[in-house]
């Protein structure tokens, strides 16, 4: 698990392509401390599983789903891109609960200045949409961020300049393509509303008042 809070900015040192997956090697510091091959590092969001790694770097295999769902589809050599380890049992949760399981990709259609902030606009596709609540939690490139608005298919978030300098959206423009995770708990309370322990196989019925008082709630 992961909270969305960067601990720096790596850089592609290379990614090797295969027909359906890949391998990347990432160039870091901060992230590397503590860390043995089998541990997890976020990339741009994307929980991902170190094989090997040596002085100031590390490599990930990268799924075909992975590369499905995500914009390590179009990754390049001398890219930056945000890290984060798996939170550690004593840590601080300073964000909120991310998986490293990106839901799918945005596009950044507006960045406008307002003050010290910075606001951008990302349109999304309907299926990460109906999770995006005002005020709610959303993960851009593994960044754990407030929603600020939502509309139909675009939602807006303020970013503060010490995450615009310590994260790769600094370096974002209008039309770069981001990796979004929905909240968790949206999508388990979602799953739950439509299952019924009367009808698993079809998960119809949802939770009512009158399931709950049977249920002894």
């Amino acid at each position: 698990m992961f909270t969305g809070i960067v601990e720096e900015k790596g850089t592609v040192k290379s990614i090797s392509r295969g027909q359906h997956s890949a391998v990347i090697t990432v160039s870091a510091k901060k992230v590397l401390q503590g860390t043995v091959p089998g541990d997890s590092i976020a990339v741009n969001g994307i929980c991902l599983t170190v094989t090997s790694l040596g002085p100031g770097w590390f490599t990930a295999d990268v799924m075909h789903e992975t590369l499905n769902r995500s914009s390590l589809s179009d990754a390049a050599a001398e890219t930056f891109v945000n890290l984060e380890r798996a939170m550690a049992a004593g840590g601080r949760f300073g964000g909120h609960i991310v998986s490293g399981h990106v839901d799918g990709t945005g596009v950044i259609r507006e960045i406008r200045r307002d003050d010290n902030a910075v606001w951008f606009t990302v349109s999304a596709p309907g299926n990460i949409m109906k999770y995006i609540v005002e005020k709610g939690s959303v993960a851009i490139d593994g960044i754990s961020l407030t929603v600020a608005s939502v509309r139909d298919d675009f939602f807006d978030v303020s970013v503060i300049p010490h995450t615009l300098g310590f994260t790769v959206l600094g370096d974002r423009c209008r039309g770069d393509v981001v990796n979004i995770e929905n909240d968790i708990i949206g999508k388990y309370v979602e799953k739950l509303m439509n299952y019924s322990p009367d009808s698993p196989e079809d998960n119809k019925g949802g939770i009512t008042e009158e399931m709950l008082i049977k249920y002894g709630f």
